[in-house]
């Protein structure tokens, strides 16, 4: 399986999936608040083209001409206040505060549009983002314990917090205000040739090196921010990691070692950010450059025509102020590509973890499992974390309904291995799981893993409260429950004691509690979702003695009444199985009650005499 990282083949295989297409369809449930904006920026677009055109045309109107105002002279104009009548120069006045009205009202239309155009824009765009976050995180959730064995916790984090965020700009306003820019230019250019021909292509002469920069620009702008993005992922990854191992950093003394590891990864970033600070740095300077060449080409041919009589004083002021808007959008254009190419850069990552395959598939047509205590069977069972070596050969056994069975062997063995089969948390290469005679793969994974309460030795404790911890928030687990489940496993001999009882605030990973009151909350967990099957790993490892028998205690109410499967190195917690199966090298050597393994005089009985001495 591929982890997160993108490589080339990786990029490729995302971009003949169309990542813009894909991108798109998250737009459909808002397709009609984003027409609405499309509508409102051409009004925008529209209104910022009249406003020149109205002070151009007043300008030669009601400023700047002669008592002869017909198009048949335009040529012969000549400005002579002197010869005004004074009620022509009223007319004149009158123009002006009309055109000045109408300016205002074009104004507070702008106004009006961009900040309905806005609101319209930022909904859309956190809508679309909640969609995408909440996707993105009901997939993790889908994914098999083997992706997280080999992706980290940071990688994935950035995912579904930085990437996600880092596709919000382009939903709310990067792809509209393409639509804008493009518009814009096309308008200003229209009406640019529909003025005057020979101006407005002094002025476009200079585009070819502008698509030309354009172009060099997007290339380097989408691999800058590629790499970026993955630095981003790999320093989250190396924070995530260190921070939850901080303590052992500590005792081991390598804060010094781990800030040079830091400070490697994060000068990494820099450099990336560096790069593609750069990249801008060079574009807009080249851009204001090229416009700034068009526009004293324009102000001097024109002023040239100006003098001639070829063009009115007007449409000269039109073009200047054509021109220095006719090159923001084109910068505005250019930039709001590398934006767009951050979001698909982003967009390439999250849609690997989205095309990341569930390896535990659900049947089409799950079989219902009986309601009751269950038989549990493995026949031939081979089983390897990497479909290449093996951890369990040929595995062969049977727990009938209500029995209490307990696999012992060195680390290694394969004892852990067959507690995530029976979840099927993982699945096998050859062979058959059984749960009273039905596949475990023609079984619901969700009703299946609901019949099964898994104890751990590391058992995860989440931030919140004392009662959540046991619920986990499921709202057909009340609050008696709760309360019933911790009395009956011994856990409410501590929680009672506790400032705030069942409401005391709990940190993150139960770092308040000690390890054996963490193990009893594990205990009232497990209980209050009544499960059939009990599954337990070193369930009573590294825990004091006083704890430890109100655990024992507890642990006796839990399997009353369930098939269990326990896995112990401290056999004297499991002498009284029915069974005890020893495991070596993948394979059960040995089965039989304790005191028949220890007249046997195998492998149990070395294992128990070396615990012994």
């Amino acid at each position: 399986m591929d982890t997160l990282d993108l490589n080339k083949d990786n990029i490729d295989n995302i971009n003949k999936t169309h990542v813009f297409r894909r991108l798109i369809r998250y737009i459909k449930p808002c397709l009609h608040l984003f027409i609405v904006s499309l509508v409102l920026v051409l009004m925008i677009t529209g209104f910022d083209l009249a406003r020149p055109v109205l002070l151009g045309d007043a300008i030669d109107e009601y400023i700047l001409h002669d008592t002869d105002t017909s198009s048949d002279n335009i040529n012969n104009q000549s400005i002579s206040t002197n010869s005004l009548a004074d009620n022509s120069r009223q007319k004149d006045l009158a123009g002006i505060r009309k055109t000045s009205v109408i300016y205002l009202i074009l104004l507070i239309l702008t106004f009006i549009c961009n900040c309905l155009q806005t609101l319209l824009l930022q909904y859309t765009g956190q809508k679309v983002i909640y969609n995408i976050r909440q996707e993105v995180f009901e997939h993790t959730q889908a994914l098999s314990l083997r992706f997280y064995d080999i992706n980290p916790v940071g990688k994935i984090t950035t995912r579904v917090t930085n990437d996600v965020e880092a596709l919000s700009e382009m939903f709310s306003g990067i792809l509209v205000k393409l639509f804008k820019n493009f518009i814009k230019i096309i308008g200003l250019a229209t009406v640019m040739l529909s003025i005057n021909v020979k101006l407005a292509l002094l002025a476009f002469i200079v585009l070819p090196f502008v698509v030309i920069i354009t172009i060099i620009f997007k290339k380097i702008s989408r691999a800058t921010y590629r790499v970026t993005r993955s630095k981003i992922a790999m320093l989250n990854a190396y924070l995530s990691e260190h921070i939850s191992g901080m303590k052992v950093i500590q005792i081991f003394a390598k804060e010094v070692s781990k800030y040079d590891e830091f400070e490697k990864k994060s000068l990494e970033l820099y450099n990336a950010n560096y790069r593609e600070m750069m990249v801008f740095a060079v574009f807009r300077p080249i851009i204001y450059f090229i416009s700034i060449i068009a526009l004293v080409t324009v102000i001097g041919t024109g002023s040239h025509a100006f003098l001639n009589g070829t063009i009115t004083i007007g449409t000269l002021y039109i073009f200047i102020q054509y021109i220095s808007s006719f090159f923001d959008p084109i910068q505005e254009l250019a930039e709001q590509f590398g934006t767009l190419q951050s979001s698909i850069a982003s967009a390439e990552k999250i849609f690997t973890l989205l095309d990341e395959k569930p390896q535990i598939v659900n049947p089409s047509n799950p079989i219902p499992v009986k309601e009751g205590i269950n038989k549990i069977e493995f026949k031939h069972v081979w089983f390897a974390y990497d479909n290449e070596n093996y951890i369990l050969r040929d595995v062969s056994f049977t727990i009938n309904p209500g029995e209490k069975v307990a696999f012992v062997g060195a680390t290694g063995a394969g004892k852990s291995s067959i507690l995530n089969l029976i979840g099927r948390y993982y699945d096998i290469q050859k062979g058959e799981i059984l749960i009273d005679g039905i596949n475990i793969k023609d079984i619901d994974k969700d009703a299946l893993r609901k019949r099964i309460g898994q104890v751990q030795q590391d058992v995860f404790i989440f931030s919140g409260d004392i009662k959540s911890n046991i619920s986990l928030n499921n709202p057909d687990i009340s609050y008696e429950d709760v309360v019933n489940a911790a009395k009956y496993v011994n856990a409410d001999h501590f929680i009672s004691k506790l400032p705030g009882g069942y409401d005391e605030p709990v940190t993150e990973r139960g770092q308040t509690l000690s390890q054996g009151e963490r193990q009893l909350l594990s205990f009232a967990r497990t209980l209050a979702y009544n499960p059939s099957i009990l599954v337990m790993d070193e369930a009573t490892a590294n825990i004091d003695t006083e704890t430890e028998i109100l655990i024992e205690e507890a642990l006796k109410k839990l399997m009353s009444g369930r098939t269990t499967i326990m896995v112990a190195h401290r056999l004297s917690t499991i002498q009284h199985a029915d069974k005890i199966m020893v495991m070596h090298k993948g394979k059960i050597r040995e089965s039989g009650t304790h005191q028949e393994l220890l007249a046997a005089g195998g492998l149990y009985k070395k294992l128990y005499e070396l615990q012994q001495k």
